[in-house]
């Protein structure tokens, strides 16, 4: 037996380190070290970060081809009101992600669920020629039903609606046959993302996932963000009970930056059915002038070669030069964005991070606990979002005039394993708007302070490094 274990842990060695983090892969070896059995299924499941060949080759056609058609789009320069350092935060989204920033945009943040889902609902109802609908968890409910009710009308007054939901991120809900009943019964054209139907051919590792959210009305309209199209309380009774409810921001935004967007729905689409659709860009029938923000599409995940979205934060990390605000749900950084964090922090830029009081992913909430004692103690102030609240949204602010929204979470599974969508905003009207959101958030947190951070007890710091060394099992 001494001998089996010596070879599998010899034959990790050799496997485990490839193309992956030290610290990753120090966590399989151990894990196949002194677990062989359950260590190697784990690995044969998930141990590969990297989607299908296939996939991955669609994403490098589709990237060229954005690239090919945005040639002639030059990076924007320095401008008045713009800090000297975002064109090198925009080349760097170019160069890992084909995006270019754009001019001549408008967005604005919707803060409740409510006012989320009338705009979704009044975008779909005032489309005329075509409706992309993308969620990670797509849903029909008693709360939602507005939303299928006006996609039904839209397809019967001859709209053209296709639908995207992910395969493993639905199908956990109460509604996911609902859901997909009612979206043929409408007649509209959907199809699950990254669907783990092995007898069907269609298998990657399981927990690869698509887990951008938006929505694009006739390339005129476009909504990203945190959002999941589902009741907040995630149609869970025991939520219900506990009085739960997701806290989520979304961005309405109109200009040619919607273009981006929908062309990362053409791609997904294109990866899930080899139907390559005409752009909205090429269907735009005049320039789209709607407002004086800049605005940019920043795309990450497996099928990308490079961790695009840790990029970005880490890149504004360096660049504030006054203030960072973060919120993230489920903030498990790597060793470079620790680094980029606390070092902001120490050179004096003002950092604040706002976290849930609660969570509702066991391993993910521990393992964030694990990292509050060094942010504090270079100087990051952090704030517990209250339950009966979930945190969910997702966004940063830079200084005055820079801000980012969308579905990526602060942790190594929204930079290895998801597919993610962020939005860059730069202008200071949009993020007036963010810290609005952010200075309401900070009305209602409680501050955790280092003196009350020491005094949780033994147990709880145990699972918090526990928790912490599994989550570099990627």
């Amino acid at each position: 037996m001494t001998g089996v274990v010596t070879v599998l842990v010899v034959v990790a060695l050799l496997v485990a380190p490839r193309n992956r983090r030290p610290s990753s892969a120090l966590a399989w070896i151990l894990l196949i070290g002194f677990v062989p059995v359950v260590g190697l299924v784990l690995f044969a499941l998930i141990g590969s970060p990297k989607l299908p060949r296939g996939r991955r080759e669609k994403q490098q056609s589709m990237t060229a081809l954005i690239t090919e058609r945005s040639r002639d789009l030059e990076d924007v320069g320095p401008e008045p009101g713009m800090p000297a350092w975002l064109p090198s935060v925009a080349r760097l989204n170019r160069a890992v992600g084909a995006m270019p920033l754009l001019e001549d945009n408008d967005a604005h943040l919707l803060t409740t669920f409510e006012e989320q889902l009338d705009a979704l609902v009044a975008a779909v109802r005032g489309a005329r020629r075509y409706l992309h609908v993308e969620f990670y968890i797509l849903s029909l409910d008693t709360t939602t039903a507005p939303f299928f009710e006006a996609l039904d009308d839209a397809v019967q007054r001859g709209v053209t609606v296709r639908v995207l939901m992910d395969h493993m991120g639905s199908r956990k809900y109460p509604g996911y046959r609902r859901t997909r009943k009612e979206l043929t019964r409408m007649g509209a054209d959907w199809r699950l993302m990254l669907p783990v139907q092995p007898y069907r051919g269609r298998y990657q590792r399981p927990d690869l996932r698509n887990h951008r959210k938006l929505l694009v009305a006739d390339g005129e309209v476009g909504f990203v963000g945190s959002l999941n199209l589902i009741d907040p309380s995630y149609d869970s009774r025991s939520n219900r009970r506990r009085g739960l409810r997701w806290q989520d921001l979304l961005a309405e935004i109109r200009g040619p930056v919607v273009h981006a967007i929908d062309a990362l729905f053409v791609t997904d689409w294109y990866s899930e059915t080899d139907v390559l659709l005409t752009s909205s860009q090429e269907q735009a029938t005049a320039e789209q002038h709607q407002g004086a923000l800049l605005a940019q599409v920043s795309p990450s995940g497996p099928a990308f070669p490079t961790e695009n979205n840790l990029a970005l934060f880490n890149s504004l990390m360096y660049h504030a030069e006054r203030r960072i605000s973060i919120t993230s749900p489920y903030f498990v950084p790597d060793e470079s964005l620790l680094a980029a964090i606390t070092t902001a922090a120490r050179r004096g830029v003002d950092v604040e991070l706002f976290v849930g009081e609660i969570g509702d992913q066991f391993f993910v909430f521990h393992a964030q606990h694990s990292y509050y004692e060094e942010l504090l103690a270079a100087g990051v102030r952090i704030y517990l979002y209250p339950r009966p609240a979930i945190l969910h949204a997702k966004h940063i602010s830079v200084d005055d005039d820079v801000a980012v929204v969308g579905s990526s979470n602060m942790d190594i599974r929204s930079f290895q394993l998801d597919l993610e969508l962020m939005l860059m905003v730069c202008g200071r009207t949009f993020v007036d708007e963010m810290r609005a959101v952010e200075d309401e958030y900070r009305r209602v947190s409680r501050e955790l302070t280092p003196a009350s951070w020491s005094r949780r007890g033994v147990l709880h710091r145990t699972v918090d490094d526990f928790t912490r060394l599994t989550s570099a099992v990627q």
